[in-house]
């Protein structure tokens, strides 16, 4: 009884042991036809191959991550994140896995997201050039300049021939603020391109930082001759000859601007205003009233409107629009003069004393000394990017 106990035992095992290893023998059959359909192309085929093997095996890890690296090859990455996080969840040492699941995180512009999986992978590979510069340009994404700049250095160091690698470095420097790394990084592009007209903006911008206005201007004509269609480049020397008062010559620079881009709208609000300063009141609203129908929030438009309506002996159209200059930006105390002095020629002696007792307690600061350049090229790139 006892021997047939035993036999019966060991059958029971032996059958055990043979079903699993047919179930393992099917399971590795499916996953080395999956393997084959990805290699020879075949996405459709090979999804569906791990998507069965996923069902009949929800712990395989290597499933979710192939479903994860179909997805991503569609470019549907929110589908690809959410398989390789279930890869990542029963087996976070697969190989690859933290690294694709970066990238994907990367290309759906989670930046922020991106970088953890980036960080664990330089971790295992400290001298991966392409995770240095996948987290530099993560950093970079998520306007974290500062932390972006070792990243983004030690990686032209190791690429000396990259051009987009320096200019990403440069415009990091620029922004966040360290000037002289511009600059620095400036000669390293001019010796990959000599006629970089990015890089001589991006040095123009360096200099006006730190007040070299005619370097920033040199910088800039430098720019144009370099590449006239560079996008901002007419913008940004016109720019910088208007805060220069050279009005003529700025306005030449925003219509240049026009021309390769009819819907920039700082070039048309800027030549608008460069008429005013000019006494162009005919010239000045036609562009000043194309700027205002596209943004009516450029408080410079309606103050110019102001001053043209007031010329245009419009006086009460021009109360509303240095009205509306001074809700957007309370400021600017040009508007408050402007409204001081209407009202004082309308008999309007009280509404005159306010505005006058206003501006006379507000700070005096230039409108051209309260917008730096680079903010004013950022604003415009933003813009064209809607």
């Amino acid at each position: 009884m006892k021997r047939q106990s035993q036999t019966w035992l060991l059958l029971g095992v032996l059958w055990v042991v043979i079903s699993r290893t047919a179930i393992l023998s099917a399971q590795d059959g499916s996953r080395q036809n999956a393997l084959a359909l990805e290699q020879q192309g075949q996405n459709a085929e090979a999804e569906q191959a791990w998507q069965s093997i996923a069902r009949s095996n929800p712990q395989n890890a290597e499933a979710f991550a192939h479903l994860g690296l179909m997805e991503a090859r569609r470019e549907h990455y929110d589908d690809a994140i959410s398989n390789y996080r279930k890869a990542l969840a029963l087996n976070a040492a697969l190989p690859g896995l933290q690294m694709n699941l970066g990238l994907a995180l990367f290309k759906a512009k989670d930046f922020k997201g991106s970088i953890k999986p980036f960080t664990a992978e330089l971790k295992k590979h400290p001298d991966d050039l392409r995770l240095t510069i996948l987290l530099g340009m993560a950093h970079y994404g998520m306007g974290d300049y500062f932390v972006a700049i070792p990243y983004l250095r030690k990686a032209a160091e190791r690429d000396p021939q990259s051009l987009p690698l320096r200019l990403a470095l440069a415009h990091s420097c620029l922004w966040s603020k360290q000037n002289q790394c511009v600059l620095d990084v400036y000669k390293q592009i001019l010796a990959l391109n000599a006629e970089s007209a990015e890089a001589d903006m991006l040095a123009g911008e360096a200099l006006d930082e730190t007040g070299d206005n005619a370097g920033a201007t040199e910088q800039f004509r430098a720019a144009v001759r370099a590449n006239p269609k560079e996008p901002n480049v007419h913008f940004g020397l016109g720019y910088l000859l208007w805060t220069q008062n050279h009005f003529p010559e700025a306005a030449k620079e925003f219509q240049a601007e026009l021309d390769n881009d009819p819907k920039h709208l700082q070039a048309r609000a800027y030549l608008g205003d460069s008429y005013v300063h000019l006494n162009d009141y005919a010239k000045a609203l036609p562009e000043l009233e194309k700027a205002v129908a596209v943004d009516p929030s450029f408080a410079l438009v309606h103050l110019d409107l102001g001053i043209v309506y007031e010329e245009e002996n419009r006086k009460d159209e021009a109360i509303g629009e240095l009205q509306k200059a001074i809700a957007l930006d309370p400021k600017d105390v040009a508007p408050h003069w402007r409204l001081a002095k209407l009202y004082q020629s309308m008999g309007r002696k009280e509404d005159a004393k306010a505005e006058f007792a206003k501006a006379s307690t507000m700070n005096k600061e230039s409108l051209q000394a309260s917008h730096a350049l680079y903010e004013k090229l950022l604003e415009a790139q933003q813009a064209s990017q809607r």
